[in-house]
């Protein structure tokens, strides 16, 4: 493998302030993995610190994250070496001019996504007798701006709350939700009790995973970040350090062969160590050994899952995402797993260039979501695809309101509806997953299509 991670060809040049922020993090990243022990900095620990390091991360430093300008194709997992990036991310259609963010998400590309949804919402709040609803990381608030007044429709007049980690996004949240006054709050922590609707669209995703790979002996090997070359020599004491502690390059799936620009090497290399026992347990209970097979596991997803059957008292959480039951995420065929990484409307599977500045996402083992929040104490009420979901919940009779002869309206609509319920685009791969607590009633959006056997 090589030993050097470069940039691959088609990305967006960097501007100059783009360029300063990456340096930034960088250098903070290069400190941090100096510091670790055997300067070994696991993997999961390099997607937290460039998404959230305050000040530097992703969606931490007020980069522009969202954009409608340009959609990109539904976020397909690789299935081998990916050389050249591709417009994509979260968002469908055609590019028609430069994007202006990363990704587009599902309720920006209609507010009848919302409505939508809103009907489900509707249905648990009443069910529990509540009038809360809690949405984490909210993103652009287009998720609020369209669930509210469909509430509203309902005659719920909803306590809308929100906790979102980015500071930059609360501020555009809270100018665009200005119009709802003091329907609408911000959270600063998660709170002890809640009853009511809590809603995670498109969050699972973008919490850090494991990355591991299995060897042709059998064994399970941790992969994290190390420095590369040009920080350390083959004769520096960091590297017979690092050595020492059983670090080394990693021979996994790293895509770093072809496509790519090695006039712009990052000083950040993959590397591996023997997986510790409990990591190796977890990975060898949900698929067998497969020599040189590389995926992820989503421990802080499943813990944050598993948490949130401590403080839902009553109610039920929709968790929206791209994902696979567990059968599916770790098909033999899926050798190097689901990571990648989503640059201006570009899609790649480079997770350790322009840290700071673009997103990393793995898709979402939804048999580990519904078995932790069954360890949490919670219900799974109901699982199935997107689009089967927002034509339970109501999708085809708010087509039917639309008037055809309002063509500047009816044709774009249409349009972003086909890509929410395609099975080629959103439709397919995005599911819902509904867990709770004390919901007797049968959810609406599962009522045809429910694939908890799947699960």
């Amino acid at each position: 493998m090589s030993s050097r991670t470069s940039i691959p060809t088609g990305l967006p040049s960097l501007d100059p302030d783009s360029t300063a922020h990456a340096k930034a993090v960088e250098r903070y990243l290069v400190e941090q993995i100096e510091q670790a022990p055997w300067g070994f900095m696991p993997f999961e620990q390099w997607m937290s610190l460039a998404l959230y390091a305050p000040g530097l991360g992703y969606y931490a430093a007020g980069n522009t994250k969202f954009g409608g300008a340009s959609l990109g194709a539904a976020p397909q997992p690789p299935d081998g070496d990916f050389t050249t990036a591709q417009p994509t991310r979260k968002s469908l259609g055609s590019v028609v001019q430069p994007p202006d963010g990363d990704f587009t998400t599902a309720p920006e590309l209609t507010p009848l996504f919302a409505r939508v949804v809103g009907g489900q919402v509707g249905q648990v709040l009443r069910a529990c007798g509540s009038l809360r609803v809690l949405e984490f990381g909210a993103g652009s608030g287009a998720m609020a701006a369209g669930l509210i007044p469909a509430l509203r429709e309902q005659g719920i007049e909803p306590e809308y709350q929100i906790l979102e980690v980015s500071a930059d996004l609360r501020a555009r949240q809270q100018q665009r939700l200005e119009q709802f006054g003091s329907a609408v709050t911000w959270l600063d922590e998660l709170p002890t009790s809640f009853v009511g609707c809590v809603l995670a669209n498109e969050v699972l995703d973008a919490m850090p995973v494991t990355l591991f790979r299995w060897d042709d002996t059998g064994n399970v090997l941790e992969l994290g970040v190390t420095l590369g070359h040009s920080h350390t020599q083959e004769d520096d004491i960091s590297l017979r350090h690092r050595r020492a502690g059983g670090v080394e390059a990693s021979q996994g799936h790293a895509h770093l062969e072809d496509g790519l620009n090695t006039d712009n090497a990052t000083p950040f290399l993959l590397a591996e160590r023997l997986a510790r026992p409990e990591l190796a347990q977890a990975v060898a209970k949900r698929m067998p050994p497969l020599p040189e097979y590389q995926s992820e596991i989503n421990l802080q997803a499943e813990a944050w899952v598993r948490q949130l059957g401590s403080w839902l008292e009553k109610g039920a959480a929709l968790l929206i995402d791209y994902g696979f039951p567990q059968g599916e995420y770790y098909h033999p065929q899926r050798t190097a797993g689901t990571l990648m990484c989503h640059f201006r409307h570009h899609a790649h599977t480079q997770p350790l260039i322009y840290p700071g500045l673009q997103d990393i996402t793995a898709h979402v083992d939804f048999t580990a979501m519904a078995d932790a929040a069954l360890e949490g104490g919670l219900d799974v009420l109901g699982y199935t695809s997107q689009a089967r979901f927002l034509m339970n919940a109501g999708l085809p009779e708010l087509l039917a309101q639309l008037d055809p002869e309002d063509i500047a309206n009816y044709a774009p609509t249409v349009s972003a509806v086909q890509k929410l319920i395609s099975e080629a685009e959103m439709g397919e791969l995005f599911k819902v997953l509904a867990i709770g607590k004390d919901i007797d009633v049968p959810l609406i959006g599962f009522a045809s299509g429910d694939r908890r056997h799947r699960l």
